[in-house]
């Protein structure tokens, strides 16, 4: 035990007044140059590293913040569905991991919908939470996506996807899977009703995921850096026992080989949007282009009720 560290130095501390609580991430470090980046500016960069472009995972509710116009928006309520189809169990219970993602993410699953405008122009944005069980489409997930595309036909409203996932949620086997088909009806009744779908593929985004309505925008877009695949690297080079090209799977190798339309860094996310809304609904263009948008740490969710 280091005795000056442990005792002399707080009993000191308490003496002077000082205060000894820190926040444990006042400073949080690039992961690709070890530089450390001071929270705040981080923050205030939408999560972007200045330095390096590296784009740190974001959760739901900052995504939808930064994304809207003035960082409002209304949240559409997901359906309920059953908790535990399977009763399913491995080393917890898979209602007790339900709990303590709940309680990590302060959301009711991995999807959160909301609807607003960008540029003036109505959308409907869902978004998934990776911190939310890996983003796992599980049977709320794919109810609540499922809602998203019903409420866009009703209001009539371009539909913007953010895909982060790990793929189907094991503890609900075959009724996960369920789900690929589900939401991909919902596609093609919004493409049938001529409204515009836009797939923003994040960090990671694999799975089956990638084999339904992720794969299937009529622009895909992907943040710098992002792994997209359904299986993983690893995964592909111990079944074909080759070594894989450098970058593979990443959003800059994908582009190249034509399965996503562009990468677009996540500071510039919203004025590409409201371009490509703009265009695919033959709007006109506005004469100045949106400028990234600095927004206070506080969530503000709009206050006014859904209109039919």
């Amino acid at each position: 035990m280091n005795w000056i560290t442990n005792y002399v130095r707080p009993k000191i501390n308490s003496m002077l007044g000082r205060r000894t609580d820190m926040p444990e991430n006042l400073w949080i470090k690039d992961p690709e140059t070890g530089e450390m980046i001071f929270h705040k500016d981080l923050e205030s960069n939408q999560f972007v590293i200045p330095a390096s472009g590296h784009h740190m995972k974001i959760s739901a509710k900052e995504r939808l913040r930064y994304f809207f116009d003035d960082g409002k928006y209304e949240v559409l309520e997901n359906p309920r569905v059953v908790q535990d189809p399977l009763k399913f169990r491995d080393e917890k219970r898979y209602t007790d991991r339900l709990k303590e993602a709940k309680a990590k993410t302060s959301l009711e699953d991995a999807i959160l919908n909301g609807a607003g405008t960008i540029d003036g122009l109505p959308v409907i944005v869902t978004v998934q939470d990776f911190a939310f069980m890996g983003g796992s489409l599980g049977m709320a997930a794919g109810e609540a996506i499922v809602h998203a595309f019903e409420v866009a036909l009703q209001r009539k409203r371009p539909l913007i996807l953010f895909a982060a996932s790990g793929g189907a949620r094991m503890q609900e086997g075959i009724l996960s899977l369920m789900q690929l088909p589900r939401t991909t009806v919902g596609v093609d009744r919004l493409k049938e009703a001529g409204l515009p779908y836009i797939v923003v593929l994040t960090n990671p985004t694999t799975g089956g995921v990638t084999a339904s309505y992720a794969m299937l925008g009529d622009v895909h877009i992907a943040e710098p850096g992002a792994l997209i695949g359904f299986a993983g690297p690893r995964v592909i080079e111990q079944t074909i026992r080759e070594k894989l090209p450098d970058g593979f799977q990443r959003a800059e190798y994908l582009m190249e080989h034509g399965m996503v339309d562009m990468v677009v860094s996540r500071l510039e996310m919203r004025q590409t949007i409201a371009r490509l809304l703009k265009m695919l609904l033959k709007m006109p263009q506005a004469e100045k282009p949106l400028e990234p948008e600095i927004l206070p740490p506080a969530i503000v969710n709009a206050e006014t009720r859904p209109q039919a």
